[in-house]
């Protein structure tokens, strides 16, 4: 199952991918109208395994009637407000260290013993297709990183290694816009990734049911068609079981909570010379199975 949010006269609304074409959930779940219909997709990932029985339940039912062409739609992003930040791991695949310390002239570091969280505020979501500004004010070297989401669908802390896989909904794309500069002025990471509109998200979730090979997928981005990163998930230092075991050491996850699982080499600072994002570029950040991400730069 694919789901996606889009835009409608009344607000948000959660859609079912169905080839071409898009069940629109909000408008046909049971009682539709009232507060209890699913508007996004982490409404559905807080109905748990009964608000994806009732989905199977509309799919196997669904007619013309109740279906609208996925290319009429304007998407959001999957979650377009998350209650809470983004959960980021940050130097989770070591050619990107590597690449980093190059730019840096510095020997190669050791592999981090264990990963390293950030947050990006829920200001920072956006959708593909929208603008990401270039933020000139406050930053001369803005940059991009594919990374793979993961959408939480089951509450939980102290969760282990082995159980992880239970708390996991399904999976999304996040490009995590950095200004370079002000990562390094603020010495913590918060302030160079917490930018308004730097992180685009979507453009759908695909259900865990629906990419059993998420430990090896295809991860590439682009800037104005040239292919900038291309890596897997399987070069991950620390996997999603692992993620997910260190980031709930005290700490709950709850459903519609999102992570992004880090980025591989192939950024514009560690370039030579670096490129970064400029007013008119295109990037996109692409995952095998789940689609591409796209924005421009604008002013």
């Amino acid at each position: 199952m694919i789901f996606l949010t889009f835009a409608a006269a009344d607000g948000s609304h959660l859609g079912l991918l169905i080839d071409d074409n898009v069940l629109d959930l909000t408008k046909v779940w049971p009682g539709a109208g009232q507060a209890s219909a699913p508007r996004h997709v982490g409404d559905l990932a807080e109905a748990g395994e009964a608000g994806l029985a009732i989905v199977r339940d509309l799919a196997s039912t669904a007619n013309a009637a109740n279906l609208v062409a996925l290319a009429s739609l304007t998407l959001m992003a999957p979650i377009p407000r998350p209650k809470k930040n983004v959960f980021c791991v940050g130097r989770n695949y070591k050619d990107h260290i590597d690449e980093g310390m190059r730019a840096q002239g510095k020997a190669p570091a050791p592999l981090p013993s264990v990963p390293e969280f950030f947050t990006k505020p829920p200001t920072a979501v956006i959708a593909s297709g929208e603008t990401i500004p270039q933020h000139a004010n406050v930053t001369e070297q803005l940059d991009y990183e594919v990374e793979l989401a993961v959408i939480i669908g089951k509450p939980g802390s102290n969760i282990s290694a082995q159980n992880a896989f239970d708390h996991v909904f399904g999976y999304s794309i996040i490009n995590d816009i950095t200004s370079r500069d002000m990562q390094r002025r603020y010495g913590q990471w918060f302030k160079g990734k917490g930018l308004d509109r730097s992180c685009p998200f979507g453009p759908v979730v695909v259900h865990a049911s629906a990419l059993p090979n998420v430990a090896d997928l295809r991860i590439v981005s682009t800037v104005n068609g040239e292919v900038r990163q291309d890596s897997r998930t399987s070069r991950m230092i620390f996997d999603i079981p692992a993620i997910i075991e260190h980031l709930t050491r005290g700490l709950t996850l709850e459903p519609g909570d999102v992570i992004a699982t880090g980025t591989p080499s192939g950024v514009g600072y560690a370039m030579t010379p670096p490129h970064f994002l400029l007013k008119g570029d295109r990037v996109t950040a692409e995952i095998e199975g789940i689609g591409i991400l796209s924005n421009s730069i604008v002013a």
